[in-house]
């Protein structure tokens, strides 16, 4: 596995505490949260990374595929 990017990200208090509450009902990270919105945000723009899919939801959304 290719070694992790490391990103400094400044957020507004209010959206990192949403992001933590989300991260939380979803069992994840917070850094972790982040990089699930930003996948899902390139799956909905159309401009998937060709790394493929990464987190607990990947074998989920691979399965409910035709």
């Amino acid at each position: 596995m290719a070694e992790r990017k490391k990103l400094l990200l400044r957020l507004d208090p209010a959206v990192y505490d949403a992001i933590a509450r989300w991260a939380a009902d979803d069992l994840r990270s917070v850094n972790a949260q982040i990089e699930f919105a930003l996948r899902l945000a390139l799956d909905q723009a159309g401009r998937n990374p060709k790394s493929g899919r990464v987190g607990r939801d990947s074998a989920a959304a691979d399965e409910s595929e035709p």
